[in-house]
């Protein structure tokens, strides 16, 4: 996917990207401070928004190819099991048992497939926002903020299920996420964002551990990061 010379109005703000491109099987990260743009041209990427000027080249994508998981995932008032599966439902896709089971397994609410969403918590409801993104098997995964609510354990275990899946079915990340952490083990490649423009973009390590941008700069001195295994991030490309 590309972006080229892209424009968006939201209020009294103003997102221009002049060139962004994902290329495919890649994990992306998109960092920078509250207000930068990184939701806006999420939304963008997903089709949710449209830009006042520019251009949007999907590369042979289309809408049924994109998932996003956004930072507060909206839920029918049903059940977890048939929250989780509706993606198949709109895609006319039969929804598998062993496969429904074994998402329900990874986010530890195999035996709660019965419950009214809602009613889960919100670190519940973001494992299963994630699972549902995740189980039609897209093309390009959106993460805006997902991770947020996850204790330890959850984050350990999502970070292995994407792993075994991206080594046998590769998709295009882009992964939102204040918690650098998250951001150094998950991604390869990193674009910063500031002002509702891309400032700076790279190889996840190099602009982790040696930012020459000063913008990026200062914000790494606001963020945690653990330097340990900086250089190893999961999905080298």
């Amino acid at each position: 996917m590309r972006m080229t010379d892209l424009e968006k109005r939201v209020g009294g703000f103003t997102l221009r990207i002049g060139s962004l491109r994902l290329m495919p099987g890649r994990v992306y990260g998109l960092i920078g401070p509250n207000g930068s743009g990184k939701t806006t041209a999420m939304k963008l990427m997903a089709g949710l928004l449209k830009p006042e000027a520019g251009a949007i080249d999907y590369e042979g994508l289309t809408q049924r190819d994109i998932t996003m998981a956004p930072r507060k995932p909206y839920f029918l008032h049903d059940s977890v099991y048939r929250n989780l599966t509706y993606p198949l439902a709109l895609r006319g896709i039969k929804a598998d048992p062993a496969r429904v089971d074994h998402y329900l397994e990874v986010i530890g609410l195999k035996d709660r497939r019965n419950q009214y969403a809602p009613s889960l918590s919100t670190g519940e409801q973001q494992k299963l926002s994630v699972a549902r993104a995740l189980i039609f098997s897209p093309s390009l995964i959106l993460i805006d903020e997902a991770f947020s609510n996850l204790d330890i354990e959850s984050m350990d275990r999502f970070e292995r299920f994407i792993l075994d899946r991206q080594r046998d079915r590769p998709a295009t990340w882009v992964v939102v996420s204040h918690q650098l952490s998250i951001i150094q083990r998950l991604c390869s490649h990193l674009f910063f964002m500031e002002g509702g423009t891309v400032e700076a973009e790279g190889p996840a390590e190099e602009l982790l551990t040696h930012p020459q941008n000063p913008l990026l700069k200062r914000y790494l001195t606001h963020v945690t990061i653990s330097r340990a295994g900086a250089a190893d991030g999961i999905f080298k490309s």
